[in-house]
């Protein structure tokens, strides 16, 4: 049996939502550490015990894939200063400190998230993503097609995303290319949005270990175009932290 959360972790997430303040928080320390980071950090190392057969690349240790409960508020109008879910970040090794492809899980009171793929990156990686784009575009959408296909046992339906698109074709690229809807995004990858009590069944680990399986020619293939160009740069802030 893999481990997965209670429904305690999920009236915490709702409560959070309702009382985002360091004094409710603080009341309940104890319970968020019990039944949130604790498993979170033990259903990591489990993930990365699946990773290790298609994605070693990316195990990374559980504290430093975990991604932190507390909001970067310095620069934002939104003062909340909790998330109101929990999430991890599997980045590729070496690009820890940059955008990349990678593989995301957030649980929320709401719903379960699993993606793949690069998220915002910074200018160097997306001028790499689109000239790779511009060239190797059929072969995305061949890897593409081949992730979304539905497969028995489907807890819900792949989607993919070519987020944040441009209203014009990017500065260098004829505005008739055959491509021109991935090279006007600024994101690209895949995504799975299940029910929130996903998270509550022994069999959560596994459903995450196949999702980021069949998602992995995605991320590969976004981190191939990165690598090929000019060293990474520090990647912006992304929707996943």
């Amino acid at each position: 049996m893999g481990t997965h959360f209670t429904p305690a972790a999920l009236k915490f997430l709702k409560g959070l939502n309702r009382n985002n303040d360091r004094e409710w928080f603080e009341a309940r320390r104890e319970l968020y550490e019990r039944e949130l980071k604790t498993p979170m950090l033990t259903l990591i190392d489990e993930v990365n015990s699946g990773l290790a057969s298609f994605a070693p690349e990316h195990i990374r240790p559980a504290p430093k894939t975990m991604m932190r409960i507390y909001r970067d508020i310095r620069f934002s109008a939104d003062k909340r200063p909790y998330k109101p879910h929990v999430a991890a970040w599997w980045a590729r090794r070496g690009m820890e400190k940059t955008s990349g492809g990678g593989f995301y899980l957030q649980v929320s009171p709401k719903k379960v998230e699993l993606a793949a793929g690069v998220f915002m990156p910074a200018r160097e990686q997306l001028a790499a993503i689109r000239r790779w784009m511009a060239e190797h575009h059929e072969e995305y959408r061949t890897s593409l097609q081949s992730s979304l296909k539905p497969r028995k046992g489907d807890l819900g339906t792949l989607a993919s995303f070519n987020l944040h698109s441009l209203t014009r074709m990017p500065k260098g690229f004829p505005a008739d290319h055959p491509a021109g809807d991935l090279l006007r995004a600024q994101s690209w990858g895949v995504i799975l949005e299940l029910p929130a009590e996903t998270a509550l069944d022994p069999s959560f680990v596994r459903t995450i270990v196949s999702t980021f399986k069949r998602t992995t020619p995605i991320v590969e293939a976004l981190n191939a175009a990165i690598s090929a160009s000019a060293p990474a740069s520090t990647s912006a802030m992304n929707r996943f932290l």
